[in-house]
Formats: structure tokens, C-alpha cells, sequence
């Protein structure tokens, strides 16, 4: 017993003989002194042999109850000072909801991953959410306090505004291959899963409004860049990188506000990409990175259409002026494409299988409806 009281500093000792003396009050054990003193009784018992056992063992047993009562008030006494040590969300959790199943190829069923969620990872991210805030409004200047608090949670805004300033930001920063693959899935996930869940909630609440488009149009806009461009990185991670942006903003997809509003920025910006390369020289550093990102944003726009056009038709909100709009949009990219069939055909390939799945759905109930007659005659022309 002497021998464990050396290797504890002077406080954690005080700290421990305190709870102890606590410990045993409220237990209704005698104090120190008195258990002294029975000790000292049950000597002279030994003495006068009413000992029932031998010393050795007696002893043994009474320094193994102290030693798992010290051990206990130690514990205790880690998680009153909120040690680090006691994570209940380790980093190591990995991510049970197979979020980035199918990246780069069409799904073989579209069942919804929310069902898969892990509440752990939830409540993970919702902390990361709240860290970042504050460190913003540290660099700020401005007051310290939770972005996200318990009583601002149910504003499905302010949810949104942090969500998608902590996605963009987790893109911008992290890799998703290497040792930060686990915790960049984990965190993207949960981040893509409160937009998509404030969204609902402003949705079913009528909030939808210039606020929401506003914050909506930023998050796609900087994804769509960073698809296209690659942001900063090097060569050897930035395609892989650019597939999970598509893969992030196909999941985003699943709600038609943000969706059709995806398909109508991707379609114009591959309008203007076709417009550039038509004045670009071949062998122009840039020229290989907007080839590429073309491939993306017509493979973006067919996982958009083939795996959500059907469901997005059945939401009560489905914005049917917004589904004229990028219809338009795509036929246009499509006409903006043929001015490059001499340089590579394969993007009129690819894009005449995007307009077929598209013509194939629009065909059926109740798109015809929600079409104005000469959009139906480019597409049935």
C-alpha cells in the first residue's frame, strides 16, 4: 500500500484520501481513526487467538479492497476533469452507412443509405460542427458561443449554414485517401445528411426561400469547382478527389431542390467549357483538366437523372418551371458539344445516352403534363 501512495503526486492523493472520506460517509462507515481502532481490537483478538484465518491472507485481502477502492476513485476522478481519454466518440468509429458505394457507376437499385446511419458518427460530426464555429468566431474577434446550440438545433437555417460551410470547408482541407480516408468519409457523410435534413424540414415548413436558394447555389458552385478543377492538389490525388465531389453532390442530388439545380449549373457550365476548348490550343497546360471535367459533368448529369428524375416527380414541391429550365439547359449543352465532334466525338456519344435516359423518362407520367409543347417536341421530335 505504500508502495502505490509513492507513485501518486501530493494532489492526486489529496484528492483521493477527500473522496474516500466522502466515500465512507455516505456509506455510513465509521472514519479512519475508528477503523484504526477496530484494527487495533481485532490485534488483540489475534492475540488471545479468536483468529479464524491466518494473517497472510487476512491482510491480503484487505490491500486488494484498497487497491480497486483507489483505482475506482482514480476513474472517477478522470471523467469529474472530462479527461480526453474518455472520448465517447473515438476517431477510429468508422462509417456503417456505405455512403460512397458506387462511386463513379450507375446504382443497381436506389434504395435510401439514411436508414444505415450510425448515431455515434451523428452526434460526432454535430461536435466538429460546433468546434469549427467557434474556432471561426475565435479568429473573428467575435463572441465565443455554439453555432449550433441546444435550443438553435431546431433551426433548420442556421443547420443548413453550418453544414454546408463545414462540407465545403472539409473538401477544401482533407484527402479522401491516405490515413484521412475514414474520417473524411465519416464526416462528409454527416454533413451531406443535416443539409439534406434541413432542407426537409424548410421544405415541409415552406421556408424555401432567397436565403435558402442563396446558401444552396454557393454549395453547388464551390463543389462544381472543385470537381472541375481540382482545387490545389497534386496530380496523383486529384482524380480521385474530383470523383468524390461528383460523388457528393450525386448524394446531395437526392433532394430535387438542391438536384435540378445541380443538373441546370452543370449543364451551363458545360456549355461554357465546350465554348472554351473551341478557342483553346490543344496543347494548352489547362486543356487536359477541362476534357476531363466535361466526362464528369455529363456522368454527373446522368447518375442525377437515371437514379432520382422518378422520385423527384413525386415530392409535393417538385418545382416543375425548374424542370423546364434545365431540360432546355441540357439540349443546349448538347448543341454547344457538336461544335467539338471534329476534335472528339465521344462527348456527343455520351451525351446522346444522357438525352436518351432522359427522353425515356420524360415520356412517362406526369412529365408530359409539366412540359410546355415545344420543349416535348425537341425531345419526341
Amino acid at each position: 500500500m505504500e508502495d502505490s501512495s509513492k507513485e501518486l503526486d501530493p494532489s492526486l492523493k489529496l484528492a483521493i484520501a477527500v473522496a474516500l472520506a466522502h466515500s465512507r460517509r455516505r456509506q455510513g462507515l465509521p472514519p479512519p481513526s475508528a477503523t484504526t481502532t477496530s484494527a487495533r481490537d481485532d490485534d488483540s483478538r489475534e492475540k488471545c487467538g479468536d483468529n479464524s484465518e491466518p494473517d497472510a491472507i487476512k491482510w491480503k485481502n484487505k490491500a486488494k479492497q484498497r487497491k480497486r477502492e483507489i483505482l475506482k476513485l482514480k476513474e472517477d476522478l478522470k471523467i469529474a476533469e472530462g479527461g480526453m481519454q474518455h472520448d465517447l466518440f473515438p476517431q477510429n468509429v468508422s462509417c456503417k452507412c456505405y455512403f460512397y458505394d458506387n462511386l463513379g457507376h450507375l446504382s443497381p437499385n436506389h434504395g435510401s443509405y439514411q436508414d444505415r446511419i450510425n448515431d455515434v458518427l451523428r452526434r460526432r460530426f454535430l461536435r466538429q460542427v460546433r468546434l469549427a464555429e467557434r474556432k471561426k468566431r475565435r479568429l473573428n474577434g467575435s463572441l465565443v458561443q455554439s453555432y449550433i446550440s441546444d435550443t438553435a438545433v431546431e433551426n433548420e437555417l442556421e443547420q443548413l449554414k453550418a453544414s454546408v460551410d463545414f462540407l465545403v470547408e472539409l473538401c477544401e482541407t482533407s484527402s479522401p485517401t491516405g490515413a484521412e480516408e475514414a474520417n473524411f468519409k465519416n464526416q462528409s457523410h454527416q454533413a451531406a445528411d443535416f443539409i439534406l435534413a434541413a432542407l426537409k424540414d424548410l421544405s415541409l415548413g415552406g421556408k424555401l426561400d432567397e436565403t435558402t436558394e442563396s446558401i444552396v447555389s454557393c454549395l453547388i458552385m464551390r463543389l462544381m469547382q472543385m470537381m472541375c478543377n481540382g482545387s490545389q492538389r497534386d496530380e496523383s490525388v486529384r482524380y480521385s478527389f474530383q470523383n468524390y465531389d461528383q460523388h457528393l453532390m450525386r448524394k446531395l442530388g437526392s433532394d430535387p431542390y438542391i438536384g435540378q439545380r445541380i443538373v441546370l449549373a452543370d449543364s451551363q457550365r458545360i456549355s461554357m467549357a465546350a465554348e472554351s476548348l473551341l478557342f483553346m490550343d490543344p496543347f494548352d497546360n489547362a486543356f487536359p483538366k477541362i476534357h476531363s471535367s466535361i466526362y464528369l459533368m455529363i456522368q454527373l448529369i446522368e447518375f442525377l437523372i437515371s437514379d432520382y428524375l422518378l422520385s423527384w416527380s413525386t415530392r409535393r414541391d417538385f418545382d416543375s418551371k425548374l424542370l423546364e429550365d434545365w431540360v432546355i439547359s441540357v439540349f443546349h449543352a448538347r448543341k454547344a458539344l457538336e461544335l467539338l465532334e471534329t476534335r472528339n466525338a465521344l462527348y456527343i456519344l455520351y451525351m446522346d445516352r444522357v438525352l436518351g435516359e432522359l427522353t425515356r423518362l420524360l415520356g412517362r407520367d406526369p412529365f408530359p403534363q409539366m412540359l410546355k409543347s415545344d420543349t416535348l417536341d425537341r425531345l419526341f421530335g
